[in-house]
């Protein structure tokens, strides 16, 4: 079924300004957002869509090429061709990737919706028995190869993150005792009215003297100042499947900071970056490559072998070969995630005209050219 516009989903003009695209795309993400349309697949499609639209056109480069070749610019390649290469569209873009996506914009929009639309308090980062707050999620940018994405691997890496302390176990007082909050009452949250092209909203916030935990201390640890956490490098093993792409994200749960006051720890978001291959390119599952290869063997053919990240294999080339020419070899490429899947191997072939040529090499090429060769 063809996709709708992306001007069209955010109602707006192709010459719309980032700012006019922006408003645009947020008012539709307040109306259809999941957590005001609880059970609703179709409010929850039209957010996925709505995200999907203005996370292209708010990229400069991306808003080009959809300007170019419309939607086809981010689909992957099919039958032997190459694609103009984006790899955001289609199906891998879902409900868990455009809340995230509207959260990166607007990550105070979740406090927003929770008081403007009455539905406020399912969120809390309140803490269990000891009454304090969930601690923050981390995220790490970690770099792949594409070795590493084509066999699965397992990495290590330092994180920088906060830790309950050990000298008063995380309750931040020397004698763990712990009062109610005069600002907040207890809840580890204040409301602030504000004015905006919405009307007026109602927003939540930590309590600025609790920071949230809802509970003070009026003898605080000497190691931690009373907060209850500090600061200290630990290390984190992950493991990566095979076949991740770029933006993809792995949870790695309560490894984020500590929660003050006691609170459980939040998690660690490992993002996925993928480093360029000197030989490869790549398409959702399919791997690109060029194969430079002689006028004689264009014309007379020739067998090569084409080195893989698993094994080698060969690649017949008939005789009369054309530069340009692409070869499809089946299940050669990279596994598709979570399947037994392979994409292709695409290998255009490209005649290289020599730039040199001795007395000899010169005499063979007039010799054929004398033939209409």
């Amino acid at each position: 079924m063809a996709k709708t516009d992306f001007y069209e989903l955010l109602g707006v003009s192709k010459g719309a300004s980032d700012d006019e695209i922006k408003k645009a795309y947020y008012k539709l993400a307040v109306k259809y957002h999941p957590d005001k349309n609880p059970g609703d697949k179709s409010a929850e499609l039209k957010f996925r869509e709505a995200t999907e639209a203005y996370e292209v056109l708010k990229d400069p480069k991306k808003r080009s090429q959809y300007d170019q070749f419309g939607h086809a610019a981010f689909e992957a390649p099919s039958g032997g061709g190459y694609g103009y290469g984006g790899g955001f569209g289609g199906a891998g873009f879902d409900i868990s990737d455009a809340l995230r996506a509207f959260m990166n914009d607007f990550g105070g929009a979740e406090s927003i919706f929770e008081n403007m639309f009455g539905f406020g308090g399912g969120r809390s980062r309140r803490g269990g028995g000891m009454g304090g707050s969930k601690g923050n999620d981390l995220q790490v940018r970690l770099a792949l190869t594409l070795e590493e994405i084509a066999s699965g691997v397992k990495k290590t890496m330092k994180v920088k993150r906060l830790e309950r302390c050990g000298g008063c176990g995380g309750s931040g007082s020397k004698t763990g005792k712990r009062s109610v909050c005069v600002k907040c009452g207890g809840s580890g949250r204040v409301r602030h009215v504000s004015n905006s092209f919405f009307g007026q909203m109602i927003q939540e916030s930590a309590c600025p003297v609790c920071k949230g935990d809802g509970q003070t201390v009026t003898d605080p640890c000497g190691s931690c100042g009373g907060s209850g956490v500090v600061q200290t490098e630990t290390t984190v093993t992950v493991e990566i499947p095979a076949g991740v792409s770029e933006g993809n994200y792995i949870t790695v749960p309560q490894k984020g900071d500590a929660g003050r006051g006691g609170g459980p720890s939040g998690d660690l978001i490992v993002v996925l970056q993928e480093k360029q291959h000197d030989f490869f390119a790549r398409h959702g599952a399919d791997l690109l490559c060029d194969l430079e290869i002689t006028f004689s063997e264009a014309a007379l053919g020739c067998s090569k072998i084409i080195e893989t990240f698993e094994n080698k294999v060969s690649l017949k080339i008939p005789n009369g070969t054309q530069s340009e020419k692409v070869f499809k070899l089946k299940d050669k490429g990279l596994p598709v995630l979570h399947t037994r899947k392979y994409g292709d191997l695409l290998v255009r072939v490209r005649v290289k005209t020599p730039d040199k040529l001795g007395r000899q090499e010169k005499d063979l090429f007039e010799k054929l050219a004398k033939l209409g060769l």
